[in-house]
């Protein structure tokens, strides 16, 4: 968990799926303490809505719920309403992690819903004390699942921020990498610029296995004329041309046993694509000035910001080293459209800025405010423009003084065309608004503020430009706690 300017904990989203309002209230309030937000519904229908819309770490269902009986294709006396929501947890939530609340005759029901992968049961009458523990618990597992994983080392490390996966699109884009990893299938990555692709591209090289010990070779093809081209990727002989006075191997040679990574392949001319094809069907080079072939052994990753398939139609690009390089194909999507991501990164940015610039010095936090600034901007320079940015706003920190030893970022440091910009919200959650009902949306923003501010009513109702006493009416409106 990360903490805000005050360090209160910013806890999980838990859905508490409870037929009984008293028993829910109790739940809810248990796990206010410790920052949590909690989303409370009465039904197997509320909760499957709840689902569908909404964004949760954790899931508590009661397993019984008489008044959910016939609901979505529940037990006539509603014994089987948990194992319906569990289903529909792990169908629609898969990364959250469930818990099942049962009575002393239950049991046995319940150790069944943890063999299908709940994470653990716990019975009534609820130990508020042993139920709190049970979440954060349960929160800690769902935050690991998303952060960490097979590739948690490479998140970890510097130069890999671009590749932290907290939202659905890059924990699904990690997950195809560490599919893909193992095998010498040609891979090519798309996406805007600034979105990360070479760190892909090298992800993709730590986890394939024998290679991984091998070199990493980045090379850009944009803005490079068809001789210059073809002597980096191919090499040369001594005397080949004039000031080639010995020989030189090219990346594909240097790569070889490796990973080569060809980044913008969309701008390499015609007659070179040709040649490029050539290679990677045989896997032979020729050096220029040199007839002789030379054999070597690459996983080919390739990467582009163009749209290919409209440049194979307009004659622009080959189409055979389209289908050839295009094996497995991996789109990042923009940092707008994976806001989710965008507070980890800015968190994971300023510790590694400020160790640069302070190594040893406290770390700085950073306002609520500020962080709903940055998550709030388009970035159209991507990961790439938040790094820039941060670094500055930590910069500009350095020198002022501090609140209790810590610096503390605000939106004053961030810069004015980025603080002025007020047209690009977020959506609520990382969901689509077209079709949502206003309840729907204002349900969204005030939980995913809360979540942003840790649970602190004070400091969600400022941001989001409402009175306390309005926000507590909506809170027990929405049966939101």
């Amino acid at each position: 968990m990360s903490a805000t300017k005050d360090s209160t904990p910013i806890g999980a989203q838990v859905l508490i799926v409870e037929d009984e309002p008293d028993h829910a209230d109790v739940m809810a309030d248990a796990l206010r303490r410790p920052g949590h937000v909690c989303t409370i519904v009465g039904s197997v229908d509320g909760a499957m809505e709840e689902l569908r819309g909404g964004s949760f770490d954790v899931i508590v269902t009661d397993l019984r719920m008489p008044g959910s009986a016939g609901q979505e294709g529940t037990a006539p006396d509603g014994s089987d309403a948990g194992m319906k929501v569990l289903e529909a947890a792990k169908r629609l939530q898969p990364d959250a992690e469930a818990i099942m609340v049962t009575a002393h005759g239950d049991v046995p029901t319940a150790r069944a819903a943890f063999k299908h992968g709940a994470f653990d049961f716990i019975e009534k009458p609820l130990d508020l004390g042993l139920f709190r523990s049970l979440v954060n618990r349960a929160s800690e597992a769902a935050t690991l699942r998303c952060e960490s994983g097979p590739l948690g080392e490479l998140v970890q490390h510097d130069g890999f921020e671009g590749i932290i996966a907290g939202s659905e699109a890059m924990r699904k884009i990690l997950k195809t990498v560490k599919t893909i990893a193992p095998s010498t299938i040609s891979v090519l990555i798309t996406g805007e610029s600034g979105t990360g692709k070479e760190l892909i591209a090298e992800a993709l090289h730590k986890a394939s296995g024998g290679r991984a010990g091998k070199r990493f070779v980045a090379f850009n093809c944009a803005g490079q004329s068809e001789s210059l081209l073809e002597d980096q990727l191919f090499g040369h002989v001594r005397g080949a041309f004039t000031g080639a006075d010995k020989d030189r191997e090219g990346v594909f040679e240097y790569a070889s046993g490796g990973t080569l990574f060809l980044d913008e392949i969309g701008d390499m001319p015609l007659a070179m694509q040709a040649k490029l094809l050539r290679v990677l069907e045989s896997g032979d080079v020729v050096r220029l000035g040199s007839n002789a072939p030379r054999q070597t052994d690459v996983r080919f990753v390739s990467a582009t910001n163009r749209d290919l398939r409209a440049m194979v139609d307009e004659g622009a690009f080959r189409e055979d080293l389209y289908f050839r390089i295009n094996a497995s194909h991996i789109h990042l999507p923009p940092l707008r459209d994976r806001r989710d991501d965008i507070p980890r990164i800015v968190r994971h940015a300023i510790a590694r800025f400020s160790e640069q610039l302070a190594p040893g010095r406290p770390v700085p936090a950073i306002t609520d405010a500020a962080l709903m600034r940055l998550t709030s901007y388009a970035w159209p320079g991507n990961v790439r423009q938040v790094l820039n940015i941060v670094q500055n706003m930590v910069v500009m920190a350095s020198g002022e003084s501090e609140e209790g030893g810590v610096p503390v970022l605000d939106v004053r440091h961030i810069p004015e065309d980025i603080r002025a910009d007020r047209d690009d919200a977020p959506e609520p959650g990382g969901a689509s608004l077209a079709g949502a009902s206003l309840e729907q949306l204002e349900k969204r923003a005030i939980r995913e503020t809360l979540r942003l501010t840790g649970g602190n009513r004070e400091h969600a109702a400022k941001l989001l430009g409402i009175g306390e006493r309005t926000l507590y009416r909506k809170l027990k409106e929405f049966n939101l706690r």
